[in-house]
């Protein structure tokens, strides 16, 4: 597993969609960052919505992830339906020692994903980060709490740490591994990857030599 280079690789296979969900400041746009750049250093909230292309390969195949971040405040909620739209996999992340941060990943962003998500069989992801932040006596939410919650989901589940790069390059490639499991989001991601090999023409790089840009 790890990164390829667009420049050596002609093609990549897959092309999926992934979400990133879940209240702000909670680690979201520090775990994109810090799984694009191997860096995570401070950032300012994310406004509207950001979104990172991501070359890999995993399980044999050259994958191309396109990574959605957006804003957890309130104001922002209209961008929603449209950010949900066609997504293969959903990373609900959560701040390990800020317990609202947990209970609203039930309260208000589960019921988002059931409300907007178009695909049925969308594989998801619960994440508690900022496992570095504290000592034992200031978790906020326990390991057993989030394994629950996983379960009552349907969803992965993994704990890390955007700033030291714990699981997050875990947190993508088991994802990804789990969307080519299921044949409805695997059929999806070969179609796409299809599409925007046609549009190039013969020996023609793609834009800035990223395979399926």
């Amino acid at each position: 597993m790890g990164s390829f280079s667009g420049q050596s690789s002609g093609s990549c296979d897959l092309s999926f969609k992934i979400l990133l969900i879940g209240d702000s400041s909670v680690g979201k746009s520090s775990m994109l960052l810090s799984f694009i750049s191997a860096s995570a250093e401070d950032l300012t909230p994310t406004i509207g919505v950001d979104f990172k292309v991501k070359l890999l390969s995993v399980g044999g195949k050259r994958l191309k992830l396109t990574i959605w971040d957006t804003a957890g405040q309130e104001k922002f909620r209209t961008l929603t339906s449209s950010y949900y739209r066609g997504s293969q996999g959903i990373i609900l992340v959560y701040d390990v020692t800020r317990r609202d941060t947990f209970t609203n990943l039930t309260d208000v962003w589960a019921k988002e994903v059931e409300l907007y998500s178009t695909n049925q069989d969308c594989v998801k992801i619960l994440v508690g980060n900022k496992v570095d932040m504290f000592q034992d006596s200031e978790r906020a939410v326990s390991r057993e709490e989030g394994i629950a919650l996983a379960k009552e989901l349907g969803s992965i589940f993994l704990e890390c740490s955007a700033k030291t790069r714990k699981n997050v390059e875990q947190c993508f490639e088991e994802l990804a591994l789990k969307i080519m499991e299921t044949p409805s989001l695997l059929e999806e991601g070969s179609a796409v990857g299809k599409r925007t090999i046609l549009k190039q023409k013969p020996g023609q790089a793609p834009p800035g030599g990223v395979c399926c840009s």
